[in-house]
């Protein structure tokens, strides 16, 4: 497949089950989307769906093998199982929106520590800036719609995922690869997801919210698993 490594033996086992790992990534976020306008509801779908798509997302990040030896691979392999886990507390009956908050935080602090950990420590991670202003307005929209208790844990995760997307696009702008270009591009959808989820919930209702939230979402998680297998090429 063009973009990842051409390899012998073992190691090119993996790359011909991508062509069927993505159709069934897309035809399962496209089924847990469409499970979110059924009427009458139908439950199962989305419990059966909705991990499924990140179960197939994490196997996109697991096929290459290098999680084993290679501490990006690990960290974002890591990342995508604390994703999983804030889907199923989000999906789960009751009000369970803190939980979800802290496991999706440490999927951004696994990104954030993947992305540090083969990034030049020289430069000043430019995009923090734009990023940072754009974090700073988003909490100040939500600050009305938070309880005591949501308003510092929401303010923590603001800064969390900010610096995973800043150091997302900074790590692009200073490896000039695919690989990197695929995760800054995939933060960033997952930054937009996080914000469209986070107005959803604490601001207003937005119409056909679940169509943009899970669909950037979805996306953005392909992405950034998929920067493991093109990072060896």
């Amino acid at each position: 497949m063009p973009g990842f490594p051409v390899r012998t033996g073992a190691d090119m086992e993996w790359q011909p089950l991508l062509p069927l790992i993505f159709p069934a990534v897309g035809i399962s976020a496209g089924l847990t989307i469409r499970a979110h306008y059924i009427n009458p509801p139908r439950p199962v779908l989305l419990y059966v769906f909705k991990p499924l798509t990140i179960i197939l997302i994490l196997v996109v990040a697991l096929l290459p093998g290098s999680f084993r030896s290679d501490l990006y691979a690990s960290a974002i392999s890591l990342g995508l199982f604390f994703s999983l886990a804030g889907d199923i507390w989000l999906m789960l009956p009751g009000n369970r929106i803190l939980w979800s908050l802290v496991s999706f935080l440490f999927a951004h602090i696994s990104y954030l520590f993947a992305f540090l950990s083969d990034t030049p420590a020289s430069g000043f991670p430019w995009p923090a800036v734009p990023l940072g202003l754009i974090g700073l307005v988003l909490f100040g929209c939500l600050l009305p719609g938070l309880t005591a208790v949501m308003k510092p844990a929401v303010g923590v995760y603001v800064v969390v995922i900010v610096a995973m997307a800043a150091m997302a696009v900074h790590r692009a702008g200073a490896q000039l690869s695919t690989a990197s270009l695929s995760a800054a591009i995939g933060a960033l959808l997952f930054m937009a997801s996080d914000a469209l989820l986070a107005v959803h919930r604490f601001r207003r209702p937005l119409r056909f919210a679940h169509l943009y939230i899970l669909g950037s979402y979805y996306l953005g998680q392909l992405l950034i698993a998929l920067s493991v297998g093109l990072r060896a090429a």
